[in-house]
């Protein structure tokens, strides 16, 4: 209750300069009396100076971070009664002021206090039908909410005001804490705008009381016995229902940050049916935890954000120069691939598939293209992955379910378009769960991935701005429909030049930089290097080099901590042995034909080239053919094709017809826990059967690859270049290769081809020319027989 008599009538004679309160915050309408504190040194000026007639100027400044100014100042203001004195300490004075009616301000001064000129601005309201309609629904209204709202004391006062204009003062005081819609009101000059918006208000009051209302009656008809603290909490739920509203902080959050994201329509609307489901789930219910991880893997998720970077073909040039020594071809496969990406600007170039043995460098340069162009790298390992849910993701119904590996990479790299690195592609599993290869297909076809799929969000993500980058060991592994959705690149292995480039220009200071140690802490002559190579290292990539090379980094770290090292710790070729150990692999070339019926083929495998060697024997039999050595149909099917060729062109090869009538071939390819098949060993079997069946040795210095067919013709193989580099590391001097593979000979460094005799055949009678070894200095030959020119007894 007031002890004190509201006054609005402005006593005659009462100055027209009067002294302004500023309001910091706050506002102050005509109708009600409220307290205020001041402490300002100038409203305390204002405020004394006031006192000689009991009246001031209340005016609500625009801003109240800055100085009270006129320019910061309302233009309108309010004539306010200083009622009593409150509070008072040392520093504040807290007083009670009744607001009387509005006034338009004309300020003269500043110092020590604002004052303004005063001019009374009328409230009544104008005669007519619209002012009159006001004042009746302002009044009806007004009584109906007192009515729904008895425990409001102030409506009651309220209705006991005979003046509108004070009313709706007093009304916009109570109902709102707004102060810029009190600010609102109080410029509002006209009273029948001003009845506007305060009937808005008090329908919106009204509104939420028949809210209140219907809440509680229905929580009162489903608590019955319920204790009160039940009672209370469905009453809050019942309300934050009704309002929607009473999400904790993390849910708050969570909305926050999905209307903030720049989401696709499509994902838009299923976010907004999830939203509006989410409202109706109670907080117990285990399907409320299951739709706020769903929300939260949407608002993570890079709809549309990009890394807003361009291809620069010459900066993505000299980070692979920088990076990779050699590789001259596959480089510019890059840089073409780059450029198609550049024009396309989406991802309709092939996705890059880089096929090599171990340790060449296939993920480097995925690493490399993604630190030019200034993407993130997003590493997915395929590795053994058998649950085509591991890439698409699993069912919401299921328990624990999550999206797949594919969108969880997308979420860590926060950009829509990285570069995403598909390791060892070639491993992918299959099993009862589905084949990871066929989910591939959709991820990597440009034509599709702009809509993937994943089966926990069921929302399409577009994937087609992302930089595809696949690794292989061996492309044969790897699903038709799946390889015909990539380009090629082949990285068959370095030569033994290549390796000291990479070891001096890249590996040096790495491996440094790993033992704690400079660059100049170890120096590795360049026939000790050269040495190292050959003798300890006998691979196509360069990761046995750094093995080696770290643990001679290592014997100096050793020596720098016991303070034994005063200079760089030099290794000379001599010292190889003390440090590595025995040598691991010989100088020589091969174990070389010491007899007929041996011949030096050349395999590939997945982490190389390699030598291969394939022996034959004759034994006491039927003529049959036996095969050893963990060899496939395709090899057994290639070693009874090059027997049949021999015996059918056994005259011409000076054989006797009847050499197998009591003997068999026992045909073995050593190193037998090795599985080994395909057809390109087809030569290397017919020169090792003919050499065994003629009696005549092949020289120990050639290795051959190609296939054989009945016919005597030589078809192409693949792997030439892995093979060739194979040979030379092995210190072979002349390989047989088939004609139609000439071009593939001519991929291969310089330093290789001068280093090796290529011989090309088309037919199998080019084949023993090349590879036959000439008889012994001053041995007699048996009279020449046939081609060979040798007979057998």
């Amino acid at each position: 209750m007031v002890d004190f008599e509201l006054s609005f009538d402005v006593p005659e004679g009462l100055p027209s300069e009067l002294p302004v309160l500023p309001l910091r915050s706050g506002v102050l309408l005509p109708g009600l009396a409220t307290p205020f504190s001041v402490g300002r040194s100038q409203s305390l000026a204002a405020l004394e100076a006031a006192r000689a007639t009991g009246y001031i100027i209340v005016a609500a400044q625009k801003d109240g971070t800055q100085a009270p100014t006129p320019d910061n100042l309302l233009a309108v203001g309010t004539l306010a009664r200083i009622v009593r004195d409150v509070a008072e300490n040392k520093d504040v004075k807290s007083v009670l002021i009744q607001g009387i009616t509005r006034v338009s301000l004309e300020f003269e001064t500043e110092t020590p206090f604002l004052r303004a000129r005063h001019e009374r601005i009328s409230d009544e309201f104008p005669d007519g039908p619209e002012a009159q309609a006001a004042r009746a629904l302002l009044r009806r209204t007004l009584e109906e909410l007192r009515g729904l709202a008895e425990n409001i004391p102030m409506l009651s006062i309220a209705a006991q005001i005979q003046d509108e204009g004070v009313l709706l003062d007093m009304l916009a005081a109570v109902l709102e804490n707004d102060d810029e819609w009190k600010k609102d009101i109080l410029l509002t000059l006209d009273p029948v705008v001003r009845a506007e918006k305060v009937l808005k208000k008090l329908q919106a009051v009204r509104d939420l009381i028949d809210a209140q209302k219907s809440i509680r009656a229905r929580v009162m008809s489903d608590v019955n016995d319920q204790n009160r603290e039940v009672l209370l909490r469905k009453q809050l739920e019942a309300i934050k229902q009704e309002l929607g509203e009473g999400d904790d902080d993390d849910l708050g959050e969570l909305r926050t940050r999905l209307v903030a994201r720049d989401l696709p329509p499509e994902v838009q609307a299923s976010v907004d049916k999830e939203l509006r489901r989410l409202d109706r789930l109670g907080r117990t219910t285990p399907e409320r935890s299951v739709t706020i991880d769903w929300l939260t893997w949407v608002a993570d998720l890079p709809w549309n954000r990009a890394s807003a970077t361009e291809i620069d073909l010459d900066t993505i040039e000299k980070t692979l120069n920088e990076t990779h020594s050699g590789l001259e071809e596959v480089k510019r496969q890059v840089l073409e691939y780059m450029a198609v990406r550049k024009l396309s600007g989406r991802g309709r170039a092939d996705v890059l598939l880089l096929v090599g043995p171990p340790g060449v460098g296939k993920t480097s340069i995925a690493q490399a293209i993604a630190d030019a162009t200034g993407r993130k790298l997003l590493r997915v390992a395929l590795g053994g992955v058998r649950d085509e849910a591991e890439l698409r993701g699993h069912r919401r119904t299921y328990v624990g379910a999550r999206p797949g590996r594919l969108l969880e990479g997308f979420r860590r790299a926060a950009v829509q378009d990285p570069v995403v690195l598909l390791d060892e592609v070639d491993k992918l599993g299959r099993g009862w769960q589905g084949d990871p290869a066929a989910a591939l297909l959709e991820i990597l076809d440009p034509e599709q991935n702009s809509n993937f799929t994943d089966h926990y969000l069921e929302l399409p993500f577009d994937l087609s701005k992302a930089l595809f980058i696949a690794t292989a060991n061996d492309l044969s592994e790897i699903a038709a429909p799946l390889r015909d959705r990539m380009q090629v690149l082949q990285i068959d292995g370095y030569t033994s030049e290549d390796k000291r480039g990479i070891a001096r220009g890249h590996v040096w200071k790495k491996l440094a930089e790993n033992s704690g140690l400079s660059p100049d802490d170890l120096a590795l002559d360049d026939d000790a290097l050269e040495d190292l190579i050959a003798g300890w290292t006998r691979e196509a990539g360069v990761r046995q080099l750094q093995r080696v090379l770290g643990r001679l980094f290592r014997a100096a770290a050793v020596k720098k901590v016991r303070s034994e090292l005063d200079a760089p710790l030099r290794v000379q070729k001599g010292d190889l042995k003390e440090l590595l150990g025995r040598r691991k692999f010989t100088e020589d070339a091969h174990e070389g034909p010491s007899q007929p019926g041996v011949a030096v083929g050349l395999a590939w495998t997945p982490v190389g080239g390699d030598v291969l060697y394939v022996e034959a024997s004759l034994v006491p039999g039927q003529g049959k053919l036996v095969v050893t050595g963990q060899l496939g149909d395709v090899m057994k099917e290639s070693a009874q094709a090059a027997l049949t060729y021999v015996l059918a062109q056994s005259k011409g090869l000076g054989i006797r017809e009847d050499i197998l009538r009591d003997r068999d071939v026992h045909l073995h390819v050593p190193a037998g826990a090795t599985p080994k098949d395909g057809p390109s060993a087809g030569i290397t079997m017919f020169a090792a059967l003919a050499s065994l069946l003629s009696g005549q040795r092949l020289r120990d210095d050639v290795a051959m690859t190609g296939e054989a067919t009945l016919r005597g013709r030589v078809l192409p193989v693949g792997g030439i270049k892995a093979k060739v580099l194979a040979a030379h590391a092995r210190g072979i001097k002349r390989v047989v290769l088939p004609a139609r593979n000439a071009e593939d000979y001519d991929e291969l460094p310089n330093s290789v081809r001068d280093a090796i005799e290529v011989v090309f055949v088309s037919e199998m009678s080019e084949v023993l020319p090349a590879v036959l070894a000439p008889p012994p200095r001053g041995a007699r030959p048996p009279e020449p027989r046939g081609y060979l020119g040798y007979s057998i007894a």
